[in-house]
């Protein structure tokens, strides 16, 4: 279970915290578990609670959600050897034709 007094936590971030608990327990991770990585998520991406009001607190940024097509190459890795090698020496061109140019 969770530490402390969740009333400083906006209505966002307590909804947001309890659909990732529930995809927690959907996969198998046992209730006091899912509760305690849900709410470290949410303060990992909004930094915390934030009192509610127009223009208090801050904008989530960089958000763990948003972050996982970023980090495998999965789908660059499927494509045949050609395709990326053409692909890399097309980027290669435009930045040293954008480097000329400055």
């Amino acid at each position: 279970m969770p530490r402390g007094d969740k009333s400083s936590y906006t209505n966002k971030q307590k909804r947001k915290a309890r659909h990732i608990e529930e995809g927690y327990t959907e996969r198998g991770v046992s209730r006091d578990e899912a509760e305690r990585r849900a709410w470290a998520t949410v303060n990992k991406e909004s930094g915390g609670g934030n009192k509610s009001g127009s223009g208090r607190g801050v904008p989530d940024t960089n958000v763990s959600a948003r972050r996982g097509g970023r980090m495998g190459g999965r789908a660059a890795a499927r494509r045949p050897a050609a395709a990326r090698s053409r692909s890399a020496k097309k980027a290669a061109a435009t930045r040293k034709r954008r480097a000329a140019s400055r």
